[in-house]
């Protein structure tokens, strides 16, 4: 589902980021991305959780 390699997926992800941006703005972009992939290919995997599970675990 990603397209390129990590290290361009990097290079882009950091020259999206604006001129004032500072290196804790990189990490935290980075660390997004990060997580955005791994829920997909969880999804893609299968390894989700019904709606309605995740309402009754929110609710605890």
């Amino acid at each position: 589902m990603t397209i390129g390699t990590v290290k361009q997926r990097i290079l882009k992800a950091v020259e999206g980021l604006p001129e004032t941006a500072t290196l804790e703005d990189a990490i935290e972009r980075l660390c997004f991305l990060a997580k955005v992939e791994e829920g997909l290919r969880q999804s893609d995997a299968g390894e989700t959780v019904p709606h309605a599970e995740a309402v009754r675990q929110l609710r605890k």
